[in-house]
Formats: C-alpha cells, structure tokens, sequence
C-alpha cells in the first residue's frame, strides 16, 4: 500500500481525506498533523494508526497522550509545531502528501515535501500565493507533482487534460458569491461573523468561508490558478455561479468552454488528486442532471467586494505583493472573528497594508518569511488604532 502523510488531518479538508482513503484502500496513513482538536485527532490515530503524528505544542500532546490511553490506542512518535509539521511533511514512507492546513503555516512544509520529490495533493491555496515562484521551481527541480484539490483548479485541471495550453484562451473560475452575495454595500460592511461564515452550498472551516464571504479566497485562487497552470492574470476570469455545480471552466481559441460539473463536495477533488491519472469510483452520489433546474451566471461585483481586485493587483504587482496580501488577510480576517473590527474592514486592512509594501524579490523563502512578517506586524499596528484611523 502506498503511504500517505496529511498536514491539517482534522480540519474539514482533512477529515474528508481520510474518508477517502478508507473508500480507496490503497493507501497507509503513515504521519499526521493536527493543531489543538485533540479529542478528534486521538479517534484518527486510533483508527488510521500513524507512526508519526504532529501537535501545536507539548499541552497538547499530553492531552493526546491522555485521549489515546482511554482509547487503549499505541501513542505514535510525537513531534512539535513547525518541527513536527516538516517532519510529517517528509516522512520517508510517505509518497503522497495532503496539504490541509490553513494559512501560512503550511508554506514551509508544504515546501520541504516539494523539495522532496513528494505527490503534493494540494488544499492549502496560501502556500502558492504566498510563494508561488518558489514553489513550482522546487517542483521542477525534484519533480514533485502538485495536484489541486480546490474544487475550482481542481476542475480546471479535469478541463485541460489533453488540451495545449497555447489552444486556451482563459481560465474561467467559478464563484458562489458567499453568503453575502445579494447585501448591500452597507450590510456587507456590516455583517456578523455568524452571518459571515453562513455559506449556502459548502461546510468549510471559519477562515475560508470568511475569505469567501469577501471574495478573497477567490481573488487567492486566480493567483494560485497563476502558478499551477502558467497563465498570466488577463487570462484569468472570475464568474458568480450561485449553484455552485459548474466547478469552472476553460475558454478555447476557438469559443469552446469545456467545463467540469459535479455535486458540492470536496471528496470529489480529494480522489481526484490522490488517484490522478487514473479515475476510480467514487463514495460521492453522483449528480443528477434532470434535477439541477436552472444554473446562473453574473459578473463579480468589485465595488461591493473589493479584495477579488486586491488580488488581481497583487498578482500584476508581482514578487512579495501576493505574500504581503495574504498575511494581511490572515490577521484581519483573525480580528473579525474575534470581533475586534466590522467586516467592512477586511478589505481596508489588506489594501492599506499592500499600498504600503515595497515589494522585494520572491524566490527566496528569507525573503517570503520577512515580507510575511513585515505584513503581520503592519496589520497588528493598524487593530490598534481606531476603524476611523485604519
């Protein structure tokens, strides 16, 4: 069987891929990382029996320690923080590792499995915004594989399987629009965070449903769409599509728009990556066509939801831009769920803090480390002050 190593074991991205390794039967979990849900991640240890697991800090491995004794489960080898995110990253055993953490903390490991020559089934989009150009060159010079499992690249990888990238004239990626989609600019502005992370077709942890609330998490995926499959931001296109059934689409030369339909769930994606080339039946319902009823498509509304544009420049600003962005996102979107700012002011903290970078060069990670740290510390300051004064 082949081994199989998941960063973010208990987050939903993670939990979903453990339902499909247990579907497929082929892999072995042999190394996982977990934050501080230790209760859900003893039952995955008990079950999946890793030999290597990973934990925020040593409270919470005692806890674990605790959990799996009243399980009456082995406790596995326990590492710590970044350390033990790396190492479960770069197991020897592990051919194929699912990258589901949220935010910048996967970057680093992300990177070490990259460097070593790992199947990256990827789910944390920061790594690529963060570091995009770092990214893909550790890919070509280890050969590692990098396979989407956001249900938008996901599905634009489906859509240009056999096609030359010189016959395709735009990426196409579809947008629910949140669950803020018909407000107003004021009630936007406005929203509660239980309003916020009320998504109306998927069950996503609290910091992506927020970036999709804004609109963020898709301006982050036209930067990521930028790195896997080599197309410049004019050739990136963003679509509303409330149903969310087309997953996205790619637009030919010749007018054709191939697109790539399923039902809303991640474990579609998830088997997608980790079987790629090959399509295996799947523990999903597949989609009933003659009962979708209407599907609907509207342009992205920029002046209600400014962070998709905040992206795009970032993207065009190029070098530490996208960095600068997405560590700025992160402290705002932390303050709004803490509910030290209004949501309105997401997009303010992102956009001041980008105005202010001075971009360096990106293809060092001393340089991404830094940049991501000058944003972190930018966006703290400006919480400190007054909305008024943001």
């Amino acid at each position: 069987m082949k081994g199989i190593s998941i960063l973010g074991s208990t987050g939903s991205i993670g939990c979903n891929s453990l339902e499909v390794i247990e579907h497929l039967k082929e892999f072995r979990v042999v190394a996982l990382a977990a934050g501080r849900n230790m209760p859900k991640f003893a039952e995955q240890i008990a079950k999946f029996r890793p030999q290597l697991v990973s934990v925020d800090d040593q409270d919470c491995a005692e806890t674990l320690e605790r959990a799996l004794h009243k399980f009456g489960a082995a406790v596995p080898k326990i590492e710590l923080n970044s350390n033990g995110l790396i190492a479960v990253a770069t197991h020897e055993e592990a051919k194929t590792v699912i990258s589901a953490t949220v935010g910048a903390v996967g970057f680093v490991p992300t990177l070490r499995a990259i460097e070593a020559g790992k199947r990256i089934a990827l789910a944390n989009k920061e790594t690529l915004v963060m570091a995009g150009e770092l990214m893909t060159a550790a890919a070509e010079r280890s050969g590692a594989e990098i396979l989407p499992v956001d249900s938008e690249h996901n599905a634009i990888h489906q859509c240009l399987r056999g096609e030359r990238n010189s016959e395709v004239k735009r990426l196409i990626l579809t947008a629910s629009g949140g669950p803020l989609r018909t407000k107003t600019q004021d009630e936007i502005a406005n929203a509660t965070p239980q309003q916020a992370l009320a998504h109306p077709n998927w069950k996503m942890g609290d910091k992506i449903t927020i970036d999709s609330a804004t609109l963020m998490n898709k301006g982050f995926e036209v930067i990521e769409a930028r790195w896997l499959f080599g197309f410049d931001a004019d050739q990136i296109s963003v679509v509303i599509h409330p149903q969310s059934v087309v997953h996205s689409m790619v637009e030919m030369v010749d007018g054709s728009v191939i697109a790539q339909m399923g039902v809303t769930d991640m474990r579609h994606a998830i088997q997608y990556a980790l079987t790629y080339p090959e399509r295996k039946e799947n523990c999903v319902d597949p989609l009933n066509i003659a009962k979708l009823g209407s599907l609907s498509f509207e342009e992205p509304d920029i002046e209600r939801f400014p962070c998709l544009s905040l992206a795009y420049r970032a993207l065009k600003q190029g070098r530490t831009a996208p960095t600068v962005l997405n560590a700025a996102n992160e402290v705002a979107v932390r303050a709004f769920l803490d509910g030290r700012i209004g949501f309105g002011e997401i997009a303010r903290v992102n956009e001041t803090v980008l105005t202010k970078h001075q971009t360096t060069d990106a293809s060092s990670i001393e340089n991404i480390l830094a940049a991501d740290g000058w944003a972190r510390e930018r966006a703290i300051m400006m919480l400190g002050k007054s909305a008024s004064a943001i």
